[in-house]
């Protein structure tokens, strides 16, 4: 009455592929050295060599060599660099606690605060100047 099904669907899992898949721990590395890395461009650029050391020290780990430094400025305001700083911050910190890394954590946590800190200084500095 019917006719069998002689092909595989495509819903179906494929075989076993040739090419080497990632787990879930090495994605978490490579995102969280990608966040790293941009906190880290971001640091540089405004000029806070000790954090953007700690930082390279952090990426350095979790790709297996140094990374790049930042070199070029992109002349934006301080205030947008702090707030762009503070948010590849917390990027880094929601991946380093998925992946347990307690280390990379602590240090994003403190940027974040760092970065916090600069702003309201900053916002209070404009408050003063305004007067």
């Amino acid at each position: 009455m019917y006719e069998p099904i002689r092909t595989p669907s495509v819903h179906s899992p494929a075989d076993e592929a040739d090419f080497p898949h990632r787990s879930r721990e090495e994605e978490l590395d490579i995102q969280l050295a990608g966040h790293l890395a941009a906190l880290l461009a971001v640091t540089d650029e405004l000029g806070l060599v000790p954090a953007g050391d700690r930082i390279a020290e952090q990426v350095a780990r979790l790709r297996g060599g140094p990374p790049a430094r930042h070199a070029a400025l992109t002349d934006a305001a301080p205030a947008s660099l702090h707030r762009r700083a503070h948010a590849l911050a917390g990027r880094a910190l929601v991946v380093a606690a998925s992946r347990a890394d307690t280390t990379a954590a602590i240090l994003s946590a403190q940027r974040m605060d760092a970065h916090t800190e600069a702003l309201a200084s900053t916002a209070a500095e404009q408050l003063v100047g305004a007067r």
